[in-house]
């Protein structure tokens, strides 16, 4: 087995592990919520006329676990509906399987978090070198202070900011869910019009938010590979500015790609201020919603979708950092 697949493999192990626990934790949330929402469900249904044992099916299909027995047999059951990708049914959305509700959603939250993901970290990076290599003029200077302006500013601040300049003051743009329902959904012109003019706003917002962290991170990345031998060394035997300037950033982005990986995965948790804002209904006005509603089953299944994205991240980061850094993987061939 190589080191690769051994690393692959011990990530898998501990990641199954991470979600039995997280799944165990969101089982136990649910039955120590003060009024025992489960049992207040049953009684809800018995006294609407339904009988005892047909309530008590009706709330296991509910919650994904039978409402009866003791705390062990209800955990087992649940569990076990796990394995079957089994979240059970959405109080808040008439019955759905949740695994049905949590994908509907999820497609709201990936391509705008994504697309204004990848717009700040491209630009960050780029204007993290140059904020760098200029630190002592005023383009680093006025590059740096936009970065901490931004870095320190809250993500609903910048939302309601843009909102209310470009969907209020100066209405170019609109602020209110994800299309015009004046379109019909299909692959055409004006749907998918309706679809990215919508967007801007909320991927700006998104590129805005996190472009500070990546701009300063990189900046401060890129000062530290300054200093190394290998820089100096090219100086010295008279290398063009423009290779010098590519080994520099290619060394200082290295770091970039962990955290770019990680924030790939939160992004399933979604945005919840922003969504709201811009009322896009993605996995984060999800998840504020079934906690208000108390949508238990779709809580818990949030936070599995989302702990199993984080985990698929670190594995990801781990395996690429590995794989475009010959430092890790010479280490690992050595220890190995």
């Amino acid at each position: 087995m190589t080191v690769i697949a051994r690393r692959l493999a011990g990530h898998l192990a501990r990641g199954i592990v991470m979600i039995l626990v997280v799944a165990t934790i969101s089982f136990f949330i649910v039955r120590s919520i003060p009024g025992d929402p489960v049992a207040a469900n049953v009684q809800k249904l018995i006294e609407q006329g339904m009988a005892p044992e047909a309530a008590e099916q009706a709330t296991r299909v509910l919650y994904g676990f039978q409402p009866t027995g003791s705390l062990w047999q209800q955990y087992t059951d649940y569990m076990a509906g796990l394995l079957t990708f089994d979240l059970g049914q959405s109080v808040t959305h008439a019955g759905a399987p949740v695994t049905q509700v949590l994908g509907e959603a999820a497609k709201w939250t990936v391509l705008p978090v994504l697309a204004g993901t990848l717009l700040s970290f491209l630009v960050g990076i780029i204007l993290g070198v140059y904020a760098a290599i200029k630190r002592t003029g005023k383009l680093g200077d006025i590059l740096a202070i936009s970065g901490s302006l931004l870095h320190g500013v809250p993500q609903y601040v910048l939302g309601l900011l843009l909102s209310a300049i470009f969907a209020t003051l100066i209405p170019i743009l609109p602020a209110d869910g994800p299309v015009d329902i004046l379109f019909e959904p299909g692959f055409n012109a004006g749907y998918i019009g309706s679809l990215v003019e919508h967007a801007v706003l909320p991927v700006v917002t998104y590129a805005l938010a996190a472009y500070g962290g990546w701009i300063l991170a990189m900046k401060s990345s890129v000062v530290t590979v300054l200093g190394d031998d290998f820089i100096l060394a090219a100086e010295l035997r008279g290398m063009k500015r423009s290779i010098i300037f590519r080994y520099i950033a290619r060394n200082a982005i290295l770091p970039l790609f962990t955290i770019l990986a990680l924030s790939l995965g939160l992004l399933l948790g979604g945005a919840v201020f922003i969504e709201r804002i811009f009322n896009y209904p993605g996995l984060g006005l999800l998840l504020l919603d079934s906690i208000t509603m108390r949508d238990y089953a779709l809580m818990g299944g949030a936070f599995l979708l989302i702990t199993a994205a984080i985990i698929v991240a670190n594995i990801i980061a781990d395996l690429f950092y590995s794989v475009i850094d010959p430092r890790v993987r010479s280490g690992e061939e050595v220890g190995a």
